[in-house]
């Protein structure tokens, strides 16, 4: 029997300017919404219509975008849109970010961005009492009010990720990364080791042939204790830093290891690290660039 369609999911992110809407918005769409921003309010119902017809699986999470530069009869009649979507079994929720004027003010200052409502006739702290006007049908029908004046940009993307499940798992991805340093350092590492001071199987002639991914190998290298303590030291060091990176919100984060060739000692690290990490990370890729 055929599984019945997901149910559709709607996030309307609204809030004053200034608060951080983009910055939530973006968020969504890190973690595989289908985001779009500013759309009139009297398209979104015939958006999701097409969508629902369509059956495609892109359309299962949907955040929208919605602010002051939606027409007022539209802001106006937001209460009523919000039901009518969610007559239609859409599961519909409203957030909607609020700030402090003095801090938006400080944030218009810094950025010296242009406020939607602001003109040669209207100041910033007009536009601003304005736009808090304006909003309170958006404001009134929200599920959930966040205030942003404490917050800083990782902070704000944490609240975010907090709220929805897909982002409480955690969904950095971990590149680790062999290399040998005669053919140069990869561009982009994160954290680069050198382990070009180990004890080199290239000069066991019967290992010579064989990779840090070969048992022989690997039993060769294990028996060297400044193996052991370099692999041991670059684990705790990565077990320590890795979550702090995830919790900046970071999506990717690559860990690089280096021997002379690429084929024995960086190989064997690379190999056991992300054995380790794979169950302490939901997405961990190894990687062996100058592998035969």
């Amino acid at each position: 029997m055929s599984e019945a369609p997901a149910r559709m999911k709607l996030t309307i992110v609204s809030g004053l300017s200034g608060a951080g809407k983009s910055v939530a918005l973006r968020q969504y769409e890190d973690l595989g919404w289908f985001c779009i921003d500013n759309i009139p309010l009297g398209l979104i119902e015939p958006l999701l219509v097409y969508a629902l017809r369509s059956g495609d699986a892109r359309y299962n999470r949907v955040a929208i975008g919605v602010d002051a530069r939606a027409a007022p009869s539209e802001i106006e009649g937001f209460s009523r849109s919000i039901e009518e979507l969610r007559l239609r079994d859409i599961d519909t929720d409203v957030l909607f970010l609020q700030c402090d004027d003095q801090i938006l003010l400080k944030r218009y200052t810094e950025t010296r961005r242009k406020h939607p409502l602001s003109d040669g006739e209207t100041s910033l702290v007009d536009a601003l009492q304005r736009e808090r006007e304006l909003l309170k049908p958006v404001s009134h029908a929200a599920d959930l009010i966040l205030d942003t004046s404490a917050f800083n940009l990782h902070q704000l993307r944490e609240a975010i990720h907090q709220r929805l499940p897909e982002g409480r798992n955690g969904r950095m991805s971990v590149l680790f990364l062999s290399f040998g340093f005669k053919n140069g350092a990869p561009d982009g590492a994160d954290f680069l080791f050198d382990a070009r001071c180990l004890p080199n199987p290239h000069w066991e002639l019967a290992l010579r042939p064989l990779t840090g991914r070969d048992g022989a190998v690997a039993r060769w290298l294990e028996r060297h204790t400044d193996v052991i303590n370099f692999q041991r030291d670059i684990r705790l060091f990565l077990e320590s830093w890795l979550p702090r990176f995830q919790d900046q919100d970071r999506a990717y984060v690559t860990v690089a290891i280096g021997c002379t060739g690429g084929q024995h000692r960086s190989v064997y690290l690379i190999e056991m690290l992300g054995r380790f990490f794979r169950e302490r990370f939901d997405q961990v890729i190894v990687k062996h660039r100058d592998l035969n």
